[in-house]
């Protein structure tokens, strides 16, 4: 591969994530303040894994089949851009869900649309993709710090009136927004991910053609159809269902990990200022880079199961800090193993699905992955995370988080147990169909 095509997969995988590390992190805190009730929210925040699913079996099967894949991109980019551009200015329920919904169905099936993109263009997907796929790491912490001076308080900023350079960075850096103030920042989340979503739309049409597959005649016509019947084969179903549960943990993380930040110590939590919620989260991203940069030597040193069970224990580490040790400077350090539990399990899981898994429906094969892992996962995480807060977990003002996080914390260990001793993988085919 030339490097002229390695930084276009690079600046593609940035922006792709940007777009969606713009708005995650913030919108569970978000939809409460727009008078959105628990059911609402949890039919906003389910339409991102409804959408994987879906895309699984329309949109995925069209780029495999029907559509070049960086114009796929470039349509669902656009549209999708378009309606998360708007939701800055949504606050009613009917069009918000709506608008979701529309962005999610056009953007959830372009991760793995962008990963047939780059796997396509690759010489040797072990050694390369890792190195493209930090561009992605790098979107999302790109899209998490300036935020640090986006939801600031200026007012307490200009009163405090502070001299020097070091001194205003100090002020301005210390003076995060609180309470409704910081929800009614959180818009601009939604205005920065839908720029960046036109601006990838129109960045698509610059990548390497990669034309659709066309049909064989002993190939099965739906490509969705042929990627589910992989799951006949036993190590593929458990590495299925492992990701299944993995996805759900991942998804904890995500439901209570802002508001555990925010909260102080009466309410449970960590305290920490509105305005570092989103770069705290991201320090994880940072690990994994780093991760990514070696995950082709570790995959050949320590092989598929070992390197994807480290990744799950990740997570067991993570949710044991956060229930038994929940100092602000523990719950920063350990957001470090976030890049361990990304890189090592679900890279890791692209990579191996595309070692494995037959050329002419690697798209749809990725998709199988991403319908749990985007779908399935996410969609158990955003119904039964909210109701586990607010009906098990709370006691009058104050949230349980030590009981809370034993929920994701056990569910990863059996994960990781399960992959131990039921993945056997066999070796490589020499030549795939």
């Amino acid at each position: 591969m030339n490097g002229t095509i390695r930084f276009k997969l690079f600046l593609m995988m940035v922006l792709e994530f940007f777009i969606w590390g713009c708005w995650l992190p913030l919108i569970y805190g978000y939809l409460p303040s727009l008078g959105f009730n628990a059911t609402q929210r949890s039919l906003i925040l389910s339409a991102f894994p409804v959408a994987a699913i879906v895309g699984m079996f329309f949109s995925t099967q069209y780029a495999d089949r029907n559509f070049a894949a960086e114009r796929f991109l470039g349509f669902s980019h656009l549209v999708g851009g378009i309606a998360i551009l708007l939701l800055a200015f949504t606050t009613s329920f009917w069009p918000f869900f709506w608008l979701m919904l529309l962005h999610c169905l056009l953007y959830v099936p372009t991760i793995s649309i962008a990963n047939s993109v780059a796997f396509a263009n690759m010489k040797d997907a072990q050694k390369e993709f890792g190195l493209i796929r930090v561009g992605g790491t790098i979107g999302w912490i790109l899209a998490a710090w300036p935020f640090t001076f986006i939801l600031v308080d200026w007012n307490a900023v200009h009163k405090a009136n502070p001299s020097g350079a070091i001194e205003w960075l100090r002020t301005v850096l210390g003076s995060g927004l609180t309470g409704q103030p910081l929800m009614d920042a959180t818009k601009w989340t939604f205005l920065v991910a839908g720029v960046a979503s036109i601006v990838l739309a129109a960045f698509s049409l610059t990548l390497p053609h990669t034309p659709p597959k066309k049909v064989a005649a002993n190939e099965e016509k739906l490509a969705w159809l042929e990627a589910a019947k992989l799951l006949r084969h036993p190590f593929v179903l458990v590495l299925w269902l492992v990701t299944l549960i993995d996805a759900f943990v991942l998804y904890c993380y995500f439901n209570w990990t802002g508001m555990f930040l925010v909260a102080d110590a009466k309410g449970g939590g960590v305290g920490i200022a509105g305005n570092w919620v989103m770069p705290v989260m991201s320090i994880g991203q940072l690990a994994e880079m780093l991760t990514m940069f070696i995950l082709g030597a570790t995959l050949k040193r320590l092989g598929w199961r070992t390197t994807m069970v480290i990744g799950i224990l990740g997570h067991t580490a993570r949710f044991a800090v956060y229930s038994f040790a929940p100092t602000p400077a523990l719950v920063t350090i350990i957001q470090l193993i976030h890049g361990v539990c990304y890189a090592f399990f679900f890279a890791t899981v692209y990579i191996f699905v595309d070692d494995y898994l037959p050329k002419s429906i690697r798209s749809s094969a990725q998709g199988l992955f991403n319908a749990v892992f985007l779908g399935v996962g996410a969609l158990l995480a955003n119904w039964i995370c909210p109701w586990l807060l607010q009906n098990v977990f709370t006691h009058g003002k104050a949230v349980d988080f030590h009981g809370l996080f034993l929920v994701p914390l056990a569910a990863a260990t059996v994960a990781a147990l399960a992959l131990g001793l039921f993945f056997h993988p066999p070796p490589k085919p020499q030549t795939q169909s």
